[in-house]
């Protein structure tokens, strides 16, 4: 029997040289691919939901978390996103090639950069069969390869994404191992992966805290990450009370288990007495457990009193923790220093505070008058997403085409030598 180490080396290296080949690829292509893709998607849906049911089976026998089952189900009208995503991806400008701040100099030089792919993608990821096709859509419409190990939760539905995905790369004249998965859903694979730098160029992690904190632990090679989404809408002194309510209904309510979803309300003191009752009723309606702070309580007393622990807690649950502040002010401190740095929003009619609010709290995504739950990929108009970074460097936020290219330095000359 094969090595764990050595066959994940092998499957990288043949991304590494599929990568090169892709240089060759065009844009009329990859485009192809990308359409031949959703088509063969749509044409097998339900084998693709019959291997899924299989790994719903398996997951729900070994205890599976619910938020964990829930981003594994796929449904026909997942499968219909899937494709949707294929298309739009598709109908993207291509990055690939594109040149800009060019300058002139005094010689004669011409000088600018050009957009060229990162190379190989590693992708590790949990549950969430859609980032197989979500990975290679983006890798393959931005040049690059991808390596992608998904868990063992997720074993056949992805094989059979697999299966089509290289079916599509074959018909359209591109190499087969442009995409490869993993079929060793081992620790030590995991593992291969991550002490691969001279073979796979970068890492994103989509998964619990407890596989992105290990990749950051471990990875020699770069890693484009977030650890967690613990996410804020604060509802300002200057708020309209039906933006409100809306806002921070669905920003908790939409999914419980995604890392858009809100799990700290902020409200300001002077609008607490008049939005935090009919809001409360909304969230009893939906069964959403609130643990408040004390002036919370005074105003909600049927509720349980939020720990400290609770203001650093990604519950990805029906849970919800809430707070009265005094002033916008306090609202940002405490989204700066108990948040994620994922994506925060303000409620408020008040073009001063939108503007502070988003100059100040730092985060991936900071938004007005809109739910937390648009922060996505798809929503941002990628395409689709292949993960999120709370990073600052090198990409921030939804990570799509332009997030998996980076830029070379191109100088154009005219027979000019440096004395």
């Amino acid at each position: 029997m094969q090595n764990i180490h050595d066959y994940v080396r092998q499957t990288a290296a043949a991304a590494k040289q599929a990568f090169y080949d892709m240089g060759a690829a065009t844009t009329a292509q990859k485009n192809a691919a990308l359409l031949r893709m959703a088509e063969l998607i749509r044409q097998h849906s339900a084998e693709i939901i019959t291997a899924n049911a299989q790994d719903m089976e398996q997951a729900a026998a070994k205890g599976l978390e619910p938020s964990m089952l829930d981003r594994l189900k796929l449904t026909e009208n997942a499968v219909e996103n899937m494709c949707e995503g294929l298309r739009q991806v598709a109908a993207l400008p291509d990055p690939v090639g594109e040149m800009d701040e060019f300058r002139l100099r005094p010689n004669g030089l011409q000088i600018g950069k050009m957009r060229v792919p990162l190379g190989v993608i590693g992708m590790i990821y949990e549950s969430r069969p859609n980032v197989t096709i979500d990975a290679a859509a983006l890798c393959l419409k931005s040049g690059n390869a991808c390596v992608l190990r998904g868990g063992s939760e997720a074993f056949h539905s992805n094989m059979a994404i697999a299966k089509l995905i290289t079916q599509a790369l074959r018909e359209n004249g591109l190499p087969a191992d442009a995409v490869r998965l993993i079929e060793n859903t081992s620790r030590e694979s995991v593992g291969a992966m991550l002490q691969s730098p001279d073979l796979i160029d970068v890492i994103i992690p989509r998964g619990g805290k407890s596989l992105v904190a290990r990749i950051s632990a471990e990875a020699r090679v770069p890693v484009i990450k977030h650890l967690d989404g613990i996410c804020h809408v604060y509802i300002d002194r200057a708020a309209d009370v039906q933006k409100a309510l809306d806002i921070a209904f669905n920003a908790k309510t939409s999914r419980y288990g995604t890392c858009n979803t809100m799990e700290t309300l902020l409200v300001h003191e002077s609008r607490a007495a008049e939005i935090l009752p009919p809001l409360a009723e909304k969230y009893a309606e939906k069964g959403v457990e609130l643990r408040g702070c004390t002036r919370t309580r005074a105003i909600l007393p049927g509720i349980q009193t939020a720990s400290s622990e609770d203001w650093d807690t990604e519950y990805l649950a029906p849970i919800l923790a809430v707070k009265v502040v005094d002033s916008l002010a306090e609202a940002i401190a405490h989204i700066n220093t108990h948040g994620s740095h994922h994506t925060d929003s303000i409620v408020t009619e008040s073009y001063t505070d939108a503007q502070t609010f988003l100059r100040t709290v730092d985060s991936a995504s900071v938004m007005v008058n809109a739910s937390t739950r648009f922060a996505d990929g798809f929503e941002y108009g990628l395409g689709a997403e292949i993960g999120i970074s709370t990073d600052k460097i090198h990409v921030r936020g939804p990570v799509g085409l332009h997030g998996l290219t980076s830029q070379k330095w191109v100088v154009l000359g005219n027979g000019q030598v440096r004395g």
